[in-house]
């Protein structure tokens, strides 16, 4: 292996190998649309409470994809289900919908 003079944090590394990945599946069974969305951050962008609380459906849906399921929650808590993300999707995406099923999937954990 070529020695290039750096490395990766040990803190930074992120092995995708170690989370379970059955449950984003299961809630891609319960809810197709989260493998359509393509991050584009129009959800998060037209969010009233993310004003006031770091509120992002994009973050929440990267960070299950990564296994930081509680950080995805954590993104999700301050969503007012108002729907304006919803009208605003390129993709059609029933966000509301997809909140609710994540919330169903990895909120009690």
């Amino acid at each position: 292996m070529t020695d290039f003079g750096y490395s990766i944090n040990t803190s930074s590394r992120m092995n995708l190998d170690d989370f379970d990945k059955e449950s984003f599946d299961k809630l891609a069974e319960m809810e197709p649309d989260v493998r359509k969305c393509m991050a584009c951050g129009s959800c998060t962008a037209s969010c009233t409470a993310g004003k006031f609380h770091e509120t992002s459906l994009r973050s929440a849906i990267l960070a299950l994809q990564n296994g930081q399921e509680g950080k995805a929650i954590d993104f999700l808590k301050g969503c007012m289900l108002c729907g304006k993300c919803t009208m605003v999707c390129p993709r059609g995406i029933n966000t509301r919908h997809l909140i609710l099923s994540i919330l169903k999937v990895y909120g009690t954990k």
